[in-house]
């Protein structure tokens, strides 16, 4: 049955447009990212803003981008619907421990896996940008697929505040879990990152701009709340989007000046793999507590989609001198795109 439209303004049309071929929009910024990189390259760069100070104020775009996605994503909360999984909370449990199980379960295979290749530090770089992305908390993208399936809002909406605000937390604890499977520099490079984001990004990256969407909204009158959630969704296609595309000219770029078809596949095949069994431990989960339709949905997205922008970010901040590392989060972000819309077609279907 198709939805009832609430409006006709352009805005609105171009919207429902892009959130159509969100799946082709997403390949759009990584053919730009390979034929056009200039700009995400510069945009990648630490800029400043002059404030009358002779220092300026030092700005980067990538952490801003994600703020901007995450503020928005917390302005579409309400706040009313989430009290009701406070009588239906067996999605949202069970989502949030598969979040923070699924790394233990399905990590140990890929860094074995990976062990057994040729690469000189036995995959350990591959093992700890997967270790980053699956560490991240629920994307917030995941609320759009949801939509687009009928799929129970709340619960997802429910799993993407309860993991970003727990994320200060669970991602120390799943880094800190998964690091002895590193190699000594890799190991100490990891611990350094999970004390990055124990200690300022989780909270000031993750949490703090979602938490600000959510009262933002609480603190709106009705018709400034009606007209600012209007451009909401635009605004956080189009900045994720642009995210993709800086995170991308970054790895991509880096690939192109010294190209290494071996570690584009191993990192395309760790991608994969990850993808797939996060997204078929989500769907058994919700055959084995028998969820109904939306709510087994909601929570099988909620397990295969991680915040992949959110990692690019971290790793570019802790990591800058490896971009290469970007490749794996790249992919992971474009196939939870397309599995998180098979995951959609098949809800749909009678």
């Amino acid at each position: 049955m198709p939805h009832p439209s609430l409006s006709c303004s352009p805005t609105d049309r171009a919207t429902a447009w892009l959130r159509r071929r969100l799946g082709r929009a997403v390949v759009v910024s990584y053919a730009a990212a390979l034929f056009l990189p200039g700009p995400g390259l510069w945009l990648r760069r630490d800029h400043t803003v002059p404030l009358g100070t002779p220092s300026g104020l030092p700005v980067s775009t990538a952490p801003l981008l994600l703020a901007l996605v995450l503020f928005c994503a917390g302005l579409q909360v309400s706040v009313r619907e989430l009290g009701r999984l406070v009588r239906r909370p067996t999605a949202l449990v069970a989502g949030l421990a598969l979040h923070l199980a699924i790394p233990l379960l399905v990590i140990p295979a890929v860094a074995f896996a990976l062990s057994r290749s040729p690469d000189t530090d036995g995959g350990s770089g591959l093992v700890t940008a997967t270790i980053l992305i699956v560490a991240m908390p629920v994307a917030a993208g995941a609320t759009v697929w949801t939509g687009k399936s009928d799929g129970d809002q709340p619960t997802m909406v429910g799993l993407v505040l309860a993991s970003t605000l727990l994320s200060p937390l669970t991602i120390p604890l799943v880094i800190g879990a998964l690091t002895p499977l590193l190699s000594d520099d890799y190991a100490k490079t990891l611990s350094t990152t999970a004390g990055t984001a124990h200690g300022g990004f989780a909270l000031v990256g993750v949490v703090l701009p979602c938490a600000a969407g959510i009262l933002c909204r609480l603190a709106l009158p009705r018709t400034w709340r009606s007209r600012a959630l209007a451009g909401t969704v635009p605004v956080s296609l189009v900045a994720s989007l642009v995210l993709t595309y800086v995170n991308a000219s970054g790895a991509l770029g880096s690939f192109l000046a010294s190209p290494r078809p071996l570690l584009f596949g191993a990192a395309l095949l760790v991608a994969a793999l990850v993808c797939l069994l996060s997204f078929a431990f989500g769907r058994a989960a919700a055959r084995l507590l028998r969820l109904d339709a939306p709510a087994a949905s909601s929570l099988t997205l909620a397990c295969g989609m991680n915040n992949s922008s959110a990692s690019a970010v971290l790793l570019t901040t802790t990591l800058p001198d490896k971009p290469h590392l970007l490749l794996p989060v790249l992919a992971y972000g474009l196939l939870q795109k397309t599995a998180a819309n098979r995951v959609v077609a098949t809800a749909s279907r009678p």
